[in-house]
């Protein structure tokens, strides 16, 4: 006769228990390289948002007040045409005299020009359309920055503004009215600002880096990354016309002067430093941020939030800077 055997009950609980072990093993590895994964993620997230955002307000400044193949200093007493005021719809004007879309005769034509926001300001310039639960950034800055674009334009569109110039003279004018100037070349007309903006997201504000652009007679605003907390702006001086640097000075609290917008008493703005602080678009509920950043002279103390941070910096030189 035969006998079957199976597990004794001592066996069975032996069994079960470094299964669980095994179990728990396995799942705290998983666990862990989801957690280390999605960390992951959103470090190269921040990494993209932030070159990106570093790389748009580069190659913006290195052309700032570029004029095509004019080489005279740009303003109404050395061109033959400009648009009269009001011709941009929402004019995006920033301080000083002379700060809007196209030089009037009066002041210094600023190219370049910046503020910071110390507190929500739906409409600074003038010109931003602020939608429902959304509201700029306090803390940031603003930047305006006029230029053309760095290709002559062969197919002028009608309703588009452009330099046409060549090394003595130009005027801007429309695509659709384009004078006859001997040797010109047509360089399309561009003023840019860019500033932060939050939107709201559920209980999240999210912030958006804006740009605003000249297009058909308007100052059209459109996100182009997501992620972008704070842009910051130092200003590179050169005090005594030497052509060097002496000292970097933000717009915040009135350091940037009407003379050194204006390069006047012999100064210069010869460069900028510009900093970018990207955050992460959701919550992590497992990370807390006791980090604190440095933006030039502006320090960010710890938030002690649940969003990833990474601070991103570059100098560019203003090539332009007459």
């Amino acid at each position: 006769m035969n006998t079957e055997k199976g597990l004794t009950l001592v066996e069975l609980m032996i069994s079960l228990s470094i299964g669980l072990v095994l179990f728990a093993g396995v799942l705290s590895v998983f666990v862990g390289m989801r957690s280390t994964t999605a960390e992951t993620s959103t470090y190269g997230e921040l990494q993209e948002n932030g070159r990106f955002a570093i790389s748009v307000l580069t190659d913006d400044l290195l052309r700032q007040d570029f004029w095509g193949d004019y080489a005279g200093r740009f303003s109404t007493s050395n061109l033959i045409s400009i648009p009269a005021a009001g011709s941009v719809g929402n004019d995006c004007i920033g301080g000083g005299v002379n700060n809007a879309t196209f030089p009037l005769a009066v002041g210094h034509f600023r190219t370049i020009w910046g503020q910071t926001l110390t507190a929500v300001a739906p409409n600074p310039l003038g010109c931003f359309v602020t939608p429902v639960n959304t509201r700029t950034r306090p803390n940031s800055d603003v930047i305006q920055l006029k230029r053309v674009l760095g290709t002559p334009n062969l197919a002028p569109a009608a309703a588009t503004f452009y330099l046409r110039t060549n090394h003595t003279t130009g005027g801007i004018f429309r695509g659709n009215a384009l004078p006859v100037i001997n040797n010109t070349r047509t360089w399309e007309y561009q003023h840019h600002v860019y500033y932060v903006r939050e939107d709201i997201v559920g209980n999240n504000f999210v912030p958006v880096l804006m740009q605003g652009r000249l297009a058909n007679g308007n100052m059209v605003f459109n996100p182009i990354v997501d992620g972008i907390e704070v842009i910051r702006f130092m200003y590179g001086i050169d005090t005594n016309g030497d052509g060097v640097v002496n000292s970097y000075i933000s717009a915040s609290g009135g350091n940037m002067t009407d003379a050194l917008w204006d390069n006047a008493g012999g100064s210069r703005i010869l460069a900028v430093k510009v900093y970018v602080l990207a955050r992460s678009i959701a919550p992590d509920m497992k990370y807390t941020n006791t980090n604190s950043y440095q933006l030039g002279d502006l320090a960010i103390a710890p938030v002690n939030d649940n969003f990833r941070r990474l601070l991103f910096s570059s100098t560019i030189t203003l090539y332009n800077a007459r």
